[in-house]
């Protein structure tokens, strides 16, 4: 950017700063949401309460169903991500 480019656009700096605030949030947001060892563990706690009788089989299957669901949509989501330039 040159000298003169940079002065007449120095009043749209707040807005640019502003932008880059909010994409870093939402990248932080999406890194976490799309995280899987939070499923992972859900998942090790869900087979301990089965064993240990806290829940029957029936419930664990619906259970597992749904965090298998979930780290299959957030494998898809990673490759999907890096495939992208």
């Amino acid at each position: 950017m040159g000298l003169i480019s940079s002065i007449l656009t120095l009043p749209l700096a707040p807005v640019r700063g502003t932008a880059w605030v909010l994409d870093q949030v939402v990248q932080a947001a999406e890194e976490e949401y799309y995280d899987p060892e939070p499923v992972r563990a859900r998942l090790a706690q869900l087979e301990q309460d089965l064993i240990s009788g806290l829940v029957d089989e029936d419930e664990f299957d619906r259970r597992e169903d749904e965090l298998l669901d979930r780290l299959d949509e957030i494998e898809e989501y990673r490759n999907s991500t890096r495939r992208t330039p």
